[in-house]
């Protein structure tokens, strides 16, 4: 068993086990008090999560403070705290990686009927204050939610970055990291190691030392890092204080410490959309919204028709307001207002989160998109779709 979350509350004295008994127990929970009477364990989906509770705070010698991310307020609560909960896991059990990582969140949203109070992520070190905690179990599952990616300069020069996430190792596998990354390279790097660290997270990502090659035609190798550090040049020892656990390199097939070519299709994600093409957008959606709108609130309960808008959504990263162009699947239209489902998270932050539900002004959209059976229409085939809708 691996302690992974820690629950920090305001009380010195935790819940009863007969209380906490009753609120758990379950056709599909089981509840057993642990041998040594110090705590209890939950056991569902094939999966075991043992909590004990103690008036002492993390160890400093297995976390590193300085790293800590999270709201002011979370903070606060957490540096307030006299009482601990301490939930472990085993990493990689049950059906899949992430099953035992949820059970354990599911376990903590439980504990928070009975304590207010903010969770520190031990692997990843994040705290959760109780909202997020309810939005990570129910709204689509975000990497975000689970690592934290850092950014180091290793060595002078134009490259000099070393990125690698906190937090893989509660489901059970290695974390990444890739080295001689400059400044422009960030945002595709942390797109890249979030869609692999999703992957690797379902148990569904590559072997280490295969080669992969991806949709984009590029290709990279995963090596431990005692191997590929080897061939790493000129980063001093002191680099690495405070990160000795092991890691996953991502390098190229040849071994070598050189992704620039591999984060080229992340880097073209990045590119702004010309302002023009962007009004041009928005002129022809409110063009076609009323056909749009029509055709969306006469679709049959079976029709594989899924309906898009795009929209503006201000977030926050660095503490600055930022708009962001964000997709949503429409739900239900209510007169001025579209009510839909986030399709993407927002890309800096997770202010808004993937599989959120959120509300638009029908002016304010800018875009449209259809598809059928997983498929996207292209302009014609929308028209064609529509034109139907419009008055004779």
């Amino acid at each position: 068993m691996k302690e992974v979350y820690i629950l920090a509350i305001e009380s010195s004295s935790s819940a009863s086990l007969e209380q906490l008994r009753q609120t758990f127990e379950s056709d599909d929970v089981r509840f057993s008090p642990l041998e040594d009477g110090e705590g209890f364990a939950i056991h569902a989906e094939g999966t075991r999560v043992e909590v004990r509770f103690s008036t002492q705070g993390p160890n400093a010698k297995v976390w590193d403070p300085r790293l800590l991310t999270g709201s002011e307020e979370a903070l606060q609560v957490f540096q307030r705290a006299k009482g601990f909960y301490r939930i472990s896991l085993e990493p990689g059990s049950g059906p899949q990686p992430t099953v035992p990582v949820f059970e354990a969140l599911w376990c903590t949203r439980t504990l928070m009927e009975h304590s207010q109070g903010v969770l520190l992520d031990l692997t990843a070190y994040k705290l959760h204050d109780a909202a997020d905690v309810v939005e990570i179990t129910e709204l689509d599952f975000d990497i975000r939610d689970h690592v934290n990616l850092h950014a180091v300069a290793a060595i002078e020069g134009d490259t000099p970055l070393w990125v690698h996430s906190h937090g893989m190792e509660k489901f059970g596998t290695r974390d990444l990291e890739i080295f001689h990354l400059g400044e422009e390279d960030l945002l595709a790097a942390e797109m890249f190691l979030h869609e692999l660290c999703t992957d690797m997270a379902f148990g569904q990502g590559p072997e280490p030392r295969k080669e992969v090659h991806t949709s984009e035609g590029q290709s990279f190798t995963m090596v431990p890092s005692e191997e590929a550090r080897v061939n790493l040049l000129g980063v001093p020892l002191e680099t690495f204080e405070g990160h000795e656990s092991l890691f996953l390199s991502v390098v190229s097939p040849l071994g070598r410490h050189n992704t620039a070519e591999l984060l080229r299709p992340y880097r073209e994600r990045f590119i702004p959309e010309p302002e023009e093409r962007t009004e041009a957008l928005r002129v022809e959606s409110q063009a076609l919204l009323p056909a749009f709108k029509a055709r969306f609130m006469r679709k049959g309960l079976m029709e594989p028709l899924t309906f898009l808008v795009r929209a503006p959504f201000e977030t926050h990263p660095e503490g600055q307001a930022v708009e962001e162009n964000l997709w949503l699947e429409a739900i239900l239209w209510e007169d001025g207002t579209l009510v839909g489902k986030l399709v993407d998270g927002a890309v800096h932050t997770t202010e808004w989160r993937k599989g959120a539900q959120v509300e638009v002004d029908e002016e304010h959209i800018n875009a449209l998109a259809i598809s059928r059976e997983g498929r996207t229409l292209d302009e014609e085939e929308i028209r064609a779709l529509l034109i139907a809708e419009r008055p004779m």
